[in-house]
């Protein structure tokens, strides 16, 4: 038995690839709204989603992040998430 200790993982949402949770970002349903969860600790119904354009891009277009968390999301946020990126 090794003392290695795993690192946590979760699936992106659009890509299905399994990343370290600090490879991704973290969005989340509060109060029937749509927010990026910065911190990762946030209550509510999370998705998580590849820091990167392809992934936030295929999401806006194949609409995955409305059917998961089965409403309209706004723009507004695919628009902070590329600017997240983009730095």
């Amino acid at each position: 038995m090794s003392n290695i200790k795993k690192k946590p993982e979760r699936m992106c949402v659009v890509c299905r690839q399994m990343h370290p949770k600090n490879e991704l970002i973290r969005l989340v349903l509060v109060n029937g709204q749509v927010l990026i969860d910065e911190t990762q600790k946030m209550q509510g119904r999370g998705v998580w989603l590849d820091k990167n354009m392809d992934c936030i891009i295929n999401a806006e277009k194949r609409k995955t992040l409305n059917r998961a968390f089965k409403r309209d999301v706004d723009s507004q946020i695919y628009k902070k998430l590329e600017s997240m990126i983009n730095g």
